[in-house]
């Protein structure tokens, strides 16, 4: 139904393309779940190296795991405790060279060494977060904390 000519040459030019893909997945698509779930889709297939790729959602002011690729994760998670609830609680995003030198780190995949988790916000409410996992530590850097970003603004306002 899609097909998406990503590229990728360099880090900011893959991004741009993700973006590009992305606004095409969920413009006009209502549906929360639906719109996450392209993205996880859509990240897990064009970002190499990742061993988890998905959402947490912000229900009741705790983080419930949403749509997502790789193995089964972790369901539950109380902000400020993790990656993910600390990139929640303070609203910034965690770029996580060694997930195992990070205080409170919650393993839901044994394997995972590195983590970029994005605060997705809209009108200042905090909807949930963008989760990250790869396997090899360093994984992530500044350009991919600021792709994610910009993907994360983008579907925000397709999220509520």
């Amino acid at each position: 139904m899609f097909t998406f000519d990503i590229a990728g040459a360099d880090r900011a030019e893959l991004y741009r393309d993700l973006e590009s893909a992305l606004d095409g997945l969920t413009a006009g698509e209502s549906d929360a779940i639906a719109n996450m779930a392209n993205t996880a889709a859509l990240l897990w297939q064009f970002l190499p190296d990742l061993n988890w790729a998905g959402f947490y959602r912000n229900v009741g002011g705790e983080l419930v795991l949403g749509p997502f690729q790789g193995k089964a994760a972790c369901i539950r998670i109380p902000l400020g405790q993790g990656v993910c609830g600390t990139a929640a609680q303070q609203r910034e995003t965690q770029l996580v060279a060694d997930v195992h030198a990070f205080p409170g780190h919650i393993a839901c995949d044994a394997e995972s060494a590195s983590e970029l988790v994005v605060p997705i916000l809209y009108q200042g409410e905090l909807l949930g977060v963008l989760d990250l996992d790869s396997p090899s530590p360093g994984r992530f850097d500044a350009g991919d904390a600021a792709g994610c970003e910009a993907l994360m603004r983008l579907l925000a306002p397709r999220l509520v």
